[in-house]
């Protein structure tokens, strides 16, 4: 920082503020909000995109991992109907240049269903596609070991009725049994031959972590005790929390808390997940929390460097010469960062 104006033409006042490297999100759902704004309401689709994008952008995000759902959880839900319509928008979009940050595909595969592996064939070819995380949201493990938690989620989301609620539950502990183990293993076995990186998500044990190992798993997301944690950091996969989880101070699902994770050194990358402004958010959050070590430059990797290497997406992450110029101008204000300009491969987009 200067104490004196710059004479460079073209110099920016930065204001005191933080030039950082552009962030990158790996794991959001955002893009259903567009499509689907509200129940039974659909988007026009590249009306969506260009919302999601903008919002994205102007939470600093440059580079972002759209997570797709693929085996929905609920026949007849709205992410079956919009799945190809969501994927097609964002490689056409892409394409064609309509986009200020970079968009690639995650294809979140949700294991108990039958249709999961046809659907992830669909996509697992495509350009686009950067990464594979295998989940299963069923009662009684992993997320969902709270009963009380898991109903007060489903309810709230789908206003099913308590007999409704119970039988939901009645079948996907049936489709968990029947689909989850064999999809894992042959959605891992897909993607290991398509050099596809696979994520784990919401292990909960020792022994999910060392499946997970088994299978080839590079990032653990979201997993929901220390005890998971410590073994996925052990074994090589980096750990990646909600940021959410950071602003909120906790687990809105009643699981282990990402600050603690923080302070034990097991933390290696964050997602915004369903909030993309809590992703910056949550850095600074981090790097003012006593209880770890981390300072700001520290605690901004979880969100440029760490995510990027955990991918291999190797020309971002850090403002170094040879790098893609992502960058973004940051001020804060009663302790909230506002994000002022955006640049992505040295071009301002915000």
């Amino acid at each position: 920082m200067s104490d004196s104006p710059s004479q460079q033409p073209g110099a920016i006042d930065g204001n005191q503020g933080w030039l950082m490297p552009g962030l990158i999100e790996l794991h959001t759902d955002n893009l259903e909000k567009y499509f689907t704004p509200r129940p039974k309401v659909s988007w026009p689709p590249f009306s969506a995109m260009a919302a999601h994008d903008a919002q994205l952008i102007g939470a600093g995000i440059t580079t972002v991992l759209d997570a797709i759902a693929v085996g929905d959880v609920r026949d007849g839900g709205h992410r079956q109907e919009n799945l190809d319509n969501m994927i097609n928008t964002i490689v056409q979009s892409g394409e064609r240049g309509l986009n200020r940050a970079e968009h690639f595909v995650h294809i979140r595969c949700e294991l108990p269903h039958h249709s999961t592996v046809e659907l992830a064939l669909r996509y697992l070819d495509l350009e686009q596609t950067h990464m594979v995380s295998l989940m299963d949201h069923s009662p009684g493990q992993r997320q969902f070991v709270n009963l009380d938690k898991y109903y007060e989620y489903y309810q709230g989301k789908y206003n099913l009725s308590d007999d409704e609620m119970a039988a939901f539950e009645k079948d996907q502990r049936e489709q968990s049994a029947q689909w989850s183990d064999s999809n894992r293993r042959t959605i891992a076995e897909l993607c290991h031959a398509k050099r596809i990186p696979l994520a784990s998500h919401d292990d909960a044990t020792r022994a999910h972590v060392e499946e997970s190992r088994e299978l080839g798993m590079v990032l653990a997301e979201f997993p929901t005790t220390v005890e998971a944690a410590q073994r996925s950091h052990e074994l090589g996969l980096k750990v990646m929390m909600g940021a959410p989880n950071v602003v909120r101070g906790g687990s809105h699902s009643g699981n282990v808390a990402a600050h603690e994770l923080a302070s034990l050194g097991v933390l290696d990358a964050l997602s915004s997940d369903y909030i993309p402004a809590s992703l910056l958010e949550a850095v600074f959050r981090l790097a003012d929390d006593e209880r770890n070590d981390m300072d700001l430059a520290a605690a901004a990797t979880l969100a440029t460097k760490k995510p990027a290497s955990a991918l291999g997406l190797a020309d971002r992450g850090v403002i170094k010469e040879g790098m893609r110029a992502d960058m973004l101008l940051v001020e804060r204000h009663f302790n909230q960062p506002y994000v002022q300009q955006v640049w992505r491969s040295g071009r301002r987009v915000f």
